[in-house]
């Protein structure tokens, strides 16, 4: 039997009826893949996709949801933020325009693919039969007319299709739904929907239409791997362990805390692995890597294995391949992507799922327990590091506060299974560092593709995550005045629904980050203050700090603000505008807590380095200074197989 539907109807129809279906120790999970449609909308989609969403919102209301937005990209970001929330269960579809409203995605899409989280992307596109030709926004290659803008997704995507002909879709999103729920393969679909198809109509078989399961595929590690594995740790005299995003996506924390627990063998994170391990247990070592802590990075630095779990080795986490120093140093890689399994000339490469790994491993090594010696150092290095973390987080910088007071303050004030969201800027690399974790949901940063702007349309897909499932959380986005200005329209759109979501806006006048890193290169910060422009020398260096007020931004946007203003009492004040944020009820919109702190305040170093050439023949005397700095830690680099 078929139906007949228009294409966008078979579209939505179909995406309403998928379930993503995952068993972890024994417990089966049944959940909707796609649960529901960002767009916005304009020529071609909204005679399509937009029809379908607007006849099925009245005809089938619980079949597919719809959520507007106030930017392409946010929308996108939005759907990737509720993916990894979900642990890659669930994720939004989003639909945009021909021309602009595609492209505005691209940056999403990259974000998505680069993280390996799913989000399904559905830009409207030229029409097939050519009949109105150019199309308004049409972009036209002599060269190439079978090209169009929706051509740069295909660098950025995992999955890329373009349904020229109506009878096409079935394989579309047969295909897109396979990459989506693949734990290997997942992160940006985009199916592109010619506008004039959208509308045409198609039989549709029933088979088509009815509920279909993905399931999750966890790998099992081979045992000549397992046997290989604990052959490695046993022979280890100071092994160490690097627990990446892959460790929380398996839902793998507990079995690497047992593990832990067992061996002794400490424990490093990367900012993706924050929360698979309370920060305060013994074998904890805290962030790995150029944003990491004195501790992790002492201990990587000699180890003779590294076990790693889950990571993909980005090269904040090795420093750029100046953190494992011992010459001696070999790798046991575990991940479910063999790509990653194989990196670093790992000599025991395990393709496989990291708790059904664990859980192997944890038999395989039963017995095996590191030296008294590299307890005690693990433990005196811990304890130096948690010393020099309570010194930032007592600064007194006053009228203003430092940012790490700044992180100090609302890490304290909040729950221990609130969600601290963050993505560009100094504040990931600082959160990293010092942002104390006891929930393995507690710490959501977009490091992987560090996209400004991310954080508050990120914080909205954790918000409805958290609402979706019953979560008795709050979630509190950490952003500077840089990001802030990227993307802060989707305000709006918690303002819309009533969205409870809490932010930190940290407001320094200038990019910290950026600015800091020009000065460690010679470049004293040039072009990273927000200033006045110096006409006489062309430069925003030196002039006025510009009159910019973002509290009254987001007043202006239906945002209620709480403004922390300069004075002694700052950090007191920032603890109670905090405690009074988490009291207002789920339901009653966003909040912004407006701070002022210094712009060339750092966080404590983290006594490791991170790879940025430095000019080489310069007449600047600080530029020929970096670079000498340059050439000596250049010189400690390790040439790593992978």
């Amino acid at each position: 039997m078929t139906q007949k539907l228009s294409v966008a109807q078979a579209v939505v129809k179909f995406l309403g009826n998928q379930y993503t279906v995952d068993e972890i120790a024994g417990e089966r999970f049944r959940e909707r893949t796609i649960p529901g449609t960002f767009g916005i909308f304009g020529h071609g989609n909204v005679a399509g996709v937009g029809q379908a969403l607007r006849q099925f919102q009245e005809l089938e209301p619980e079949l597919m949801p719809y959520y507007q937005g106030r930017n392409e990209q946010a929308q996108v970001d939005q759907a990737v933020g509720y993916a990894r929330h979900t642990r890659r269960r669930q994720t939004f579809a989003v639909t945009t325009s021909v021309g602009p409203g595609s492209t505005n995605m691209v940056t999403g899409a990259a974000l998505a693919t680069t993280n390996r989280l799913p989000a399904l992307l559905l830009p409207c596109d030229v029409f097939a039969t050519r009949a109105t030709d150019p199309v308004l926004q049409q972009l036209e290659r002599p060269d190439a007319y079978d090209v169009t803008v929706n051509d740069s997704f295909r660098p950025v995507s995992r999955y890329f299709d373009r349904v020229w002909r109506p009878e096409q879709v079935f394989s579309a999103l047969l295909n897109g739904m396979r990459v989506l729920t693949d734990p290997v393969e997942t992160g940006a679909v985009v199916i592109s929907l010619p506008q004039d198809v959208q509308a045409e109509a198609v039989e549709v078989p029933d088979e088509f239409l009815a509920p279909r399961e993905w399931r999750i595929r966890r790998p099992e590690p081979e045992d000549v791997d397992v046997r290989a594995a604990a052959e490695r740790i046993r022979a280890a005299r100071k092994p160490v362990v690097i627990a990446g995003g892959g460790v929380a996506y398996a839902f793998a924390q507990d079995e690497l805390r047992r593990f832990a627990e067992a061996t002794g063998i400490p424990v490093a994170y990367t900012q993706a692995g924050v929360g698979v391990m309370d920060w305060d247990h013994p074998q904890c070592l805290g962030a790995v890597g150029s944003t990491g802590s004195t501790a992790a990075n002492a201990i990587a630095r000699d180890a003779d294995l590294v076990i790693g779990i889950g990571t993909r080795y980005e090269d904040f986490t090795t420093a750029s391949r100046t953190a494992f120093q011992n010459p001696d140093v070999s790798f046991v890689n575990i991940n479910v992507a063999s790509f990653d399994a194989f990196k670093h000339g790992s000599t025991v490469p395990m393709v496989a799922d990291a708790r059904k790994a664990l859980v192997a491993l944890n038999r395989a090594t039963e017995g095996i327990r590191v030296s008294e010696a590299l307890s005690a150092e693990v433990a005196r290095e811990k304890q130096r590091w948690d010393g020099i973390a309570d010194e930032a987080f007592a600064e007194r910088f006053r009228p203003v506060m430092s940012q790490n007071e700044v992180i100090g303050r609302v890490n304290e004030a909040m729950d221990e299974r609130d969600v601290v969201i963050c993505a560009a800027g100094s504040l990931p690399g600082d959160l990293h560092k010092l942002w104390r974790v006891k929930d393995p949901y507690g710490y959501h940063v977009e490091y992987a593709y560090s996209c400004m702007g991310y954080e508050i349309p990120g914080g909205l897909g954790v918000k409805r995550a958290v609402l979706d499932h019953g979560e008795d959380r709050d979630v509190v986005v950490t952003v500077g005045d840089g990001s802030y200005l990227m993307m802060h329209t989707e305000l709006v759109t918690a303002v819309a629904e009533g969205l409870k979501l809490i932010v930190v806006l940290l407001q320094n006048h200038g990019y910290a980050s950026i600015g800091a890193l020009s000065e460690s290169l010679g470049s004293q910060r040039f072009g990273t203050k927000y200033r006045y422009l110096d006409e006489a020398e062309h430069s925003f260096d030196h002039g006025d700090t510009l009159p910019i007020d973002l509290a009254t931004n987001a007043e202006s946007l239906g945002v209620r603000v709480i403004r922390v203003n300069p004075g002694e009492n700052v950090g007191a004040d920032l603890s109670e505008a905090v405690a009074r944020a988490k009291a207002l009820p789920e339901g009653s919109g966003p909040v912004l807590i407006h701070v002022d702190t210094l712009l060339e305040a750092d966080a404590p170093s983290s006594e490791s380095w991170w790879d940025v050439p430095v000019t080489g023949v310069s007449e600047l005397a600080s530029t020929q200074e970096a670079y000498q700095t340059y050439q000596a830690q250049k010189s400690t680099q390790r040439p790593l197989l992978g």
